[in-house]
């Protein structure tokens, strides 16, 4: 076995084990995803609620808020503004992200990432061993591009150093 095929062996390794980890980082992350579009719900749910009890619906309530004297019911009005667009933008890409294929969900994922979830799955993220049929096929397809690529940059790195075959030089005589 020649060092090259060695080396993009390693390569391939090294992007298998990396790809193989996806769909653990995307289970992960979509748990956290959904954690936090519950909790965004349970308070949009209490605030539509709350404002439904005194006659009013959530834009009406959101507008008492703003029109407040108060600088602190002012401020408070404009934070539930913010949670409810948060939950609305939270809500729609977990719907995506459940609705994605394997693939689909590896093209899309990094569009989703939402700085705050993204960033503590991370921190928290836990390897796995990949025992899915989804990770054995990242695991497959990242040796398979490992492989390839270390390849050919070995290949690439090693043309000023080949040896020129085929050519005999003849001196006259």
């Amino acid at each position: 076995m020649d060092v090259r095929r060695l080396i993009a062996g390693c390569g391939g390794l090294a992007l298998a084990v990396t790809l193989s980890q996806f769909p653990e980082y995307a289970q992960q992350y979509t748990q956290r995803l959904g954690g936090a579009v519950d909790e965004l719900r349970v308070i949009t749910e209490d605030f539509d609620r709350s404002a439904a009890e005194g006659g009013l619906d959530r834009q009406g309530a959101l507008a008492r808020y703003s029109i407040s004297e108060d600088a602190f019911l002012a401020d408070r009005g404009t934070a539930m503004s913010a949670t409810f667009v948060r939950y609305d933008m939270l809500s729609q890409t977990l719907a995506q992200i459940e609705g994605a294929g394997p693939v689909e969900r590896f093209q899309s994922l990094p569009a989703y990432l939402d700085t705050d979830i993204g960033r503590r799955t991370l921190e928290n993220y836990r390897p796995a061993v990949p025992v899915t049929v989804e990770g054995i096929l990242y695991a497959g397809a990242g040796f398979i591009v490992g492989y390839l690529l270390v390849s050919a940059v070995v290949r690439f790195m090693a043309l000023p150093f080949r040896r020129r075959r085929g050519r005999v030089r003849v001196t006259g005589a």
